[in-house]
């Protein structure tokens, strides 16, 4: 039996107690969507919930974990009627099929918070669902809505489900909760995950739209210069960084400072942030980011470059003290900048660079300055700025050889007379 009314389990990280020191149990409306023993479904929500807390360094891989095992964890309770001991190979390869093809009632059509404040207490959100369907910012705004009926699962979102669960059986292992890893025991993946037999392309803007977007807020900066010299600050800082939104971002690991551009014994300027998997790096600053940090900070009134202490926020509020904790905030920032672009290349009569442009996101402003660096930087440089784990990672970004073939078909003939 499907259950039509779903009930979130697992709140965000900041309302989060140790489960190690507290423990962890579910609620009745959970406890009343399942046959199995209460006692069983608390054993395993504090097995859950111990796996998950672990990962509270980060944010990011904290949210993705949780969207994997809470979806899990509820088809095996709620539509198998399994505790995570009994789940077996044929039942990892059937939940796969079932996040393929979910039922509607699981889908939701936007991205909702899964419990809110009420009375001093944290109410399940009934709008939350494990699956969201979502269109294109293209065709949304072409006015098209999402519709569960369209949902679809991608092959990144598979390898993701295999990914995490397999960690997360490998875990439960070591805790002596389960005997094995039923995810291992798939012997054809390949079902399942398509191969590429190429590396795939990064997504990135062209040097026109590129342009088009500096171009747009210098345009307006006379319009609101404090909102507009942050937004060219901002995307200053991706490109010619290569941030990540999450970089950018305030959190409780992370607060970037004007401090954290630094100058070496050398006369070399550096920044210094915290990425994925909380890796600190340095990060060479070129003439041209100099540049446009000093433009930033003579607007604000600073020194023209940071001195040692200078505890500035990097991106700071317009309103209020502290600097942006909201990543939400900075992708609607950067899009603004976007959308201004689009409306230059369409009054240019650029159309479809307009349109691609209207597809991009945020971070493909790491991916352009990347990939325009490894035209000319060793790409081991720009693995260590770019904060590359290989440089399998960063040889994505050279497409010469790929240039080179589309060039060398060119001249293909169909009729050869």
């Amino acid at each position: 039996m499907i259950a039509q009314k779903l009930v979130p389990i697992f709140d965000n990280l900041n309302y989060m107690v140790n489960p190690f020191r507290h423990g962890f149990s579910v609620s009745e409306p959970i406890l009343a969507l399942t046959t199995i023993p209460a006692n069983a479904v608390n054993a395993d929500a504090l097995c859950c919930a111990q796996f998950l807390y672990t990962y509270r360094g980060s944010l990011d891989t904290f949210a993705s974990y949780r969207r994997e095992i809470e979806r899990f964890v509820q088809w095996c309770w709620f539509v198998e009627g399994l505790c995570l001991s009994e789940v077996r190979r044929q039942h990892i390869e059937a939940f796969v099929h079932f996040c393929q093809a979910p039922p509607l009632s699981w889908i939701g059509v936007k991205s909702v918070q899964r419990f809110q404040n009420g009375d001093g207490l944290r109410i399940a959100n009934p709008a939350w669902r494990p699956f969201v369907v979502k269109v294109s910012k293209r065709d949304h705004r072409l006015g098209a809505d999402p519709d569960p009926k369209q949902y679809d699962l991608s092959q990144s979102a598979l390898q993701a489900l295999f990914s995490v669960l397999s960690t997360f059986f490998n875990y439960l292992i070591q805790e002596e909760a389960v005997a094995l890893n039923p995810v291992a025991q798939i012997r054809q993946k390949g079902k399942f995950l398509r191969k590429r037999q190429a590396v795939s392309t990064v997504r990135r803007l062209s040097e026109a739209q590129w342009h088009e977007v500096l171009m747009a807020i210098e345009a307006v900066l006379h319009e609101d210069p404090d909102k507009w010299q942050r937004s060219l600050f901002i995307v200053s800082c991706l490109f010619g960084l290569y941030l990540r939104i999450s970089e950018l971002a305030a959190s409780d690991r992370w607060q970037p400072e004007m401090e954290h551009f630094w100058k070496d014994a050398q006369g070399n300027w550096w920044f210094t942030t915290v990425g994925k998997g909380n890796k600190e790096r340095d990060i060479s600053v070129s003439d041209a980011m100099l540049t446009a940090l000093r433009r930033y900070r003579q607007y604000l009134g600073l020194t023209p470059l940071p001195l040692i202490g200078d505890h500035t926020p990097l991106i700071a509020k317009i309103r209020g003290k502290g600097g942006i904790a909201s990543t939400r905030q900075i992708r609607f920032i950067v899009q603004e900048c976007f959308d201004l672009a689009t409306l230059r290349l369409k009054a240019q009569g650029e159309s479809e660079e307009a349109a691609a442009l209207e597809t991009a996101t945020v971070h493909w402003l790491r991916h352009t300055g990347i990939s325009e660096d490894v035209k000319t930087r060793p790409r081991e440089h720009v693995r260590d700025d770019a904060g590359h784990g290989s440089s399998a990672i960063t040889d994505r970004y050279i497409d010469v050889e790929r240039q080179a073939r589309h060039a060398s078909a060119r001249a293909k003939k169909i009729n050869p007379t």
